[in-house]
């Protein structure tokens, strides 16, 4: 197997495939910018954070035509979230086992996607798997992560109690406008 297929940021996708390739590995949280920039302000990423994650490739045969080139990915780490009720990091496990088909072809590769419940990437000779690594757990992220339980925020320093109350209601201009015979 060459160098260049073994490569995980270079991987040549066909002949990893074709040899039943498998990989395996760490790499810090920090190099995945995109996730790392979603995590907590105040709760970034540590140097010792890391995701872990395996490949692992295979050809599958197809009826009539040149078997297809299969990758599976798996990866598993943790990230500290803003929890929307509290607004305090939360510790977040993330965890994506995706399958992808590649084809020959950008187009052939939109086609199939549309009609297959697989996904089907086109085929290239050096996919960056740490990107789709990244990819596939940015879309496993929580769209409202939460606590299980917690209190909201305080409210605001210059907010008291009872100010509302004292305050014009801004549609209250508005009701003296209104024709007297209408309600």
């Amino acid at each position: 197997m060459s160098a260049r297929s073994r490569d995980p940021l270079r991987l040549d996708v066909e002949p990893f495939a074709r040899e039943a390739g498998e990989l395996e590995g760490h790499w810090p949280l920090g190099q995945l910018q995109r996730l790392a920039e979603s995590a907590h302000a105040e709760a970034r990423p540590a140097e010792s954070d890391s995701v872990h994650w395996q490949a692992r490739g295979e050809l599958r045969p197809v009826r009539g035509a040149p078997p297809r080139p299969w990758l599976h990915v798996s990866a598993q780490t943790s990230l500290n979230l803003q929890c929307q009720r509290c607004l305090q990091p939360m510790a977040v496990p993330l965890d994506v086992s995706r399958s992808f088909c590649f084809v020959h072809g950008e187009t052939t590769a939109a086609e199939l996607d549309a009609e297959s419940e697989d996904d089907v990437l086109a085929l290239t000779r050096s996919l960056d798997l740490r990107e789709l690594v990244e990819d596939e757990l940015l879309l496993s992220l929580p769209l409202v992560p939460r606590h299980d339980s917690c209190a909201p925020p305080a409210p605001m320093a210059d907010s008291e109690p009872g100010s509302a109350e004292e305050r014009p209601n801004p549609f209250a201009a508005l009701a003296a406008l209104k024709p007297a015979g209408r309600h």
